[in-house]
């Protein structure tokens, strides 16, 4: 299911490369094509494209020309240290920055996590 409050196109782009992340879609295989995205996702042709070209921008995806869309060699790992850098801005850098205003020291907070990753 679509999410409204983020561009569909950046979303379909995003689907394409939690399936690549999960092995799902590996490396040199055929990625479904647009009409095929468009329809099972109910959208509009030209915005399935638009996430899928933004994949072939950045290298993730490759083109043969009258077959489709593939997965590029290397795309996996790749999108593995773009997430990691990502992930790294978006919830270390902030929870560094709450456990310092807290007092927190870096060997404390490693406690903290792995007491949390215990419960699991």
């Amino acid at each position: 299911m679509m999410d409204d409050s983020r561009p569909i196109f950046l979303q379909i782009a995003e689907l394409l490369e939690n399936s690549i992340l999960d092995g799902s879609l590996a490396e040199d295989t055929q990625v479904p094509s647009t009409n095929e995205l468009a329809a099972f996702h109910r959208i509009n042709p030209a915005t399935a494209a638009k996430g899928v070209n933004q994949l072939v921008d950045d290298g993730t995806l490759y083109k043969k020309r009258g077959i489709g869309m593939f997965v590029s060699p290397g795309a996996r790992e790749r999108l593995r240290g773009r997430r990691r850098e990502e992930f790294a801005r978006q919830y270390v850098q902030p929870l560094l920055t709450e456990a310092r205003k807290l007092g927190i020291d870096p060997t404390e907070l490693k406690k903290m996590i792995d007491t949390w990753e215990d419960r699991r």
